[in-house]
């Protein structure tokens, strides 16, 4: 396989994009924990609950660390691949283009298991809401 020094560049506005919303999602987390922080020193009824989204919350920061980092990994390693190809070591530049790749895809699968705990954690506010109020999951909008 040949591989040319624009074709690792195609990667480069993907990864700023991508990114971007992860820190972005990052900032929605840490707005999230202060509110929790603010409910949680008013409203000791609901302390099982906030544990709940507290324990969710940690694991998501941390899963969105390890996707920041793959995405960096994964810019680093591109950029290392234009380099290695603009000097012509196309085998170098195939190996760390693969690289780039595979931490691309990391990040991705790693985003992608988060936002099933983004809903997991979503659900126990619905339920909460559920249970205090006069809506159930069968009442229609």
């Amino acid at each position: 396989m040949q591989i040319e020094i624009n074709t690792p560049a195609l990667l480069f506005p993907a990864s700023s994009l991508l990114l971007l919303a992860y820190t972005n999602r990052m900032v929605a987390l840490a707005r999230l924990v202060r509110d929790l922080h603010d409910r949680f020193s008013k409203d000791a009824p609901t302390a099982e609950r906030v544990k709940q989204q507290i324990y969710y919350l940690r694991k998501r920061i941390r899963l969105i660390r390890i996707m920041q980092f793959c995405g960096v990994i994964s810019v680093l390693f591109c950029i290392v691949t234009m380099i290695m190809l603009f000097f012509d070591y196309q085998s170098i530049g195939e190996v760390t283009f693969s690289a780039s790749m595979l931490f691309m895809l990391l990040s991705l699968l790693i985003s992608a298991y988060e936002v099933t705990l983004s809903g997991k954690a979503l659900e126990i506010e619905l339920k909460d809401i559920e249970l205090n109020s006069r809506f159930s999951r069968n009442t229609p909008v």
